[in-house]
C-alpha cells in the first residue's frame, strides 16, 4: 500500500483518514491539520517523511503562480525543506492543468454555464489555470486577489493585469507569514463580509474554498460554487445559504473533498514520479485511468 500523508496549516478539525483505490492501487491518505502552527508542522513533516510515499503541503501554496512566473512561499519552502529526500507536492500541476480540464467538462457536458455569466475568482494568483480558463469559456470574470488577499476593495478584470500585479507584489508577500494574506486554523472560521458585493453579483464562485468560506454572504441563492477541500459541514452550511449548485474539481470520499496536494501526492506515489518530473500527460493519464470526474451536488432547485 502506498502512503500519502497531508500536513495543513489549516485547522485540525479537518483531519480525516482514508484507503481508496487509485486505478488498482491502494492509497492510504492521511490529512493533518496544525492550526496555523508552523513549527508544529515542520516536526510533523519530519517525524513522517521516512514512512509515506509523498506529502502534501497544504494551508498555503509552495508557488504562487502569475503568468509565466512562479513565486515561491518563504513558509512553504521551509515546510519543503523539512521532508528531506521524501517528495512533497502543493498541487500547483492539478491546479494548473487538472483544475481546468475540470471546468471544460463542465461546460461541454452542460453542467455549468459559462457563456455570459458573472464569475468570481477569489484569487487567481492560487489557481492560474482556472483564471485564464473561466474568460475562454465565455465568462465575465472578477479576480478577487486585491479584495480578499490584501483588503483592498479593487476588482480585477484581466489576467494580464494579475500578471502585471504579481511582478510587483508577489516577491515580497510570498516573505510574509501566510496568516497575514491568508488565515489559518480556526481564524478563517469566522465569516468577515469584505467583498459581499462581489459574491452577490456573481453567479459563478470558484477557487480556494477558504477564501470562500470566510467571505461568503448568508444568501447565494442560485448561485454555483466550484472549489474542492469541502466537509459535510460545509455543504450544510451551503445549503442552508440556498446554494443552488456545489461542484468540487476534487472527488468526494466519505463525504469530503480532498484537497488538490494530496491528489497530486497520489499521483507522485502511484507513479513513482518526483512533482518535478510531471508533465501535463502525466495528470491528463491519470484523469483517464481513474476515470475521474468532478462531484455535483444539487443543493436548492426548482
Amino acid at each position: 500500500m502506498k502512503r500519502v500523508t497531508s500536513v495543513s496549516l489549516e485547522s485540525s478539525a479537518r483531519d480525516k483518514k482514508v484507503d481508496v483505490d487509485v486505478a488498482g492501487q491502494q492509497v492510504h491518505i492521511e490529512r493533518i491539520g496544525t492550526d496555523g502552527d508552523l513549527g508544529r508542522a515542520l516536526q510533523i513533516i519530519r517525524s513522517v517523511a521516512p514512512n509515506v510515499d509523498c506529502i502534501g503541503i497544504g494551508g498555503t501554496d509552495r508557488y504562487l503562480v502569475a503568468g509565466k512566473r512562479r513565486y515561491e512561499r518563504r513558509e512553504a519552502a521551509a515546510m519543503a525543506r523539512a521532508a528531506g529526500s521524501t517528495p512533497v507536492a502543493d498541487g500547483s500541476g492539478f491546479k494548473q492543468f487538472v483544475e481546468p480540464a475540470v471546468l471544460r467538462q463542465l461546460a461541454q457536458s452542460g453542467t455549468v454555464q459559462f457563456a455570459g455569466r458573472e464569475a468570481l475568482l477569489v484569487s487567481a494568483v492560487d489557481r492560474f489555470g482556472m483564471a485564464l480558463e473561466l474568460p475562454r469559456l465565455g465568462a465575465r470574470v472578477t479576480y478577487g486577489d486585491l479584495i480578499f488577499g490584501l483588503g483592498l476593495p479593487i476588482p480585477v478584470r484581466s489576467p494580464a493585469v494579475i500578471e502585471f500585479l504579481g511582478f510587483l507584489l508577489l516577491p515580497i508577500l510570498c516573505r510574509v507569514p501566510i496568516s497575514w494574506l491568508y488565515p489559518t486554523g480556526d481564524r478563517k472560521e469566522k465569516p468577515s463580509k469584505q467583498g459581499a458585493e462581489y459574491f452577490r453579483r456573481a453567479d459563478i464562485i470558484a477557487g480556494d474554498f477558504h477564501f470562500i468560506r470566510g467571505h461568503m454572504p448568508d444568501d447565494l441563492s442560485g448561485k454555483t460554487v466550484i472549489t474542492n477541500t469541502t466537509t459535510e459541514a460545509d455543504l450544510q452550511a451551503l445549503g442552508e445559504r440556498r446554494l443552488r449548485m456545489l461542484v468540487t474539481t476534487t472527488p468526494a470520499i466519505q463525504g469530503r473533498s480532498f484537497g488538490t496536494n494530496v491528489w497530486e501526492s497520489v499521483l507522485v506515489a502511484v507513479s513513482g514520479k518526483r512533482p518535478e518530473e510531471l508533465m501535463e500527460a502525466d495528470y491528463m493519464g491519470f484523469l483517464d485511468r481513474t476515470g475521474w470526474k468532478p462531484s455535483v451536488h444539487l443543493m436548492n432547485v426548482g
